[in-house]
């Protein structure tokens, strides 16, 4: 295999595509039962702006006291997350896909990374080092509510999980007082 080999690495993006282009169209059909659908919408109007997680951490800081700071450390990493995610959208500029009609409506029209992906990852791992154990599974439906509404490809959603995890992770010591395991 020759590395300059410009066809070769086509095929991969292409293969990569096909995948997406696969799985999207069956979770996005999932979104047809109106159980799913209506809890796929619910979970990603939740998450615009990163809202939802926002809400969690004052939350966790309104009720435990003793670790406030932790809980608001974690709450800024999160929103810094999202901030970062929607800043890559601007450079990277994907649009979202075109194959599948959507359920709900975008504030924007880029798709990599998804914000929302990225914001709940990084809640998972923020709030989780604090013994949150609701906010990982709530943040992994989260994910997958994307790719049912129709609004990104899986690989936006991997990209931003990803990125919300090494962000969270970076900033684990900041949050906690720790390294990051």
């Amino acid at each position: 295999m020759d590395p300059f080999d410009h066809r070769d690495h086509r095929d991969r993006l292409d293969a990569l595509e096909g995948m997406d282009h696969r799985i999207l169209s069956a979770l996005r059909a999932r979104g047809a039962d109106p159980r799913v659908g209506g809890a796929a919408r619910a979970l990603s109007r939740a998450g615009e702006h990163g809202a939802l997680w926002i809400a969690a951490g004052l939350a966790g800081a309104a009720v435990d006291g003793a670790r406030r700071g932790a809980w608001l450390r974690g709450t800024v990493l999160t929103a810094g997350a999202h901030v970062v995610s929607m800043g890559v959208k601007r450079v990277v500029r994907r649009p979202r896909p075109a194959h599948v009609v959507p359920l709900v409506t975008t504030v924007g029209r880029h798709s990599f990374p998804s914000s929302h992906a990225t914001s709940a990852t990084a809640a998972a791992v923020a709030f989780g080092v604090l013994g949150a154990r609701a906010v990982p599974p709530l943040a992994a439906a989260m994910c997958l509510s994307r790719l049912v509404v129709g609004v990104h490809h899986p690989s936006d959603v991997a990209a931003g999980a990803v990125l919300g995890a090494l962000t969270a992770c970076v900033g684990a010591r900041w949050v906690r007082g720790g390294a990051c395991d």
